[in-house]
């Protein structure tokens, strides 16, 4: 799975599980921050990448990566979010908390950490 990929979910899986707004991502592998946002209404959920100027939407559990051209299924079980990404042909899961996002990247056979801002923060992320 792509690294962008990875922090985009994390950010729609936090979004989607907790119902507040994703305003910037930290990538603790890479070390730095991501501009990306995301936000859940209802059953639909948007993401951006300011980065790559790409959308990530749909309604749950089936999303749209534009950028990449790729369905990613999103399947929200309590605090934990799991699905597919067709791109890569890689399943995932994902573990949310306040603040963090746990995801395990079974391409990869390894955990990676995103921090979340939020717009409670009083900021965003910048690069």
């Amino acid at each position: 799975m792509n690294p962008h990929t990875r922090a985009l979910i994390a950010a729609a899986a936090h979004a989607a599980i907790t119902g507040g707004k994703v305003a910037g991502v930290y990538d603790h592998a890479a070390s730095r921050h991501l501009k990306i946002a995301a936000e859940r209404r209802g059953d639909r959920l948007q993401a951006f990448d300011g980065e790559r100027s790409a959308n990530l939407s749909g309604t749950l559990p089936d999303l749209y990566d534009d950028g990449d051209a790729a369905f990613i299924s999103l399947e929200i079980d309590g605090m934990t979010a799991r699905g597919y990404d067709r791109g890569s042909g890689g399943f995932y899961i994902a573990n949310v908390t306040d603040r963090l996002v746990q995801l395990y990247d079974y391409s990869e056979s390894a955990w990676f950490a995103f921090a979340i801002q939020t717009n409670e923060d009083g900021s965003t992320a910048t690069s």
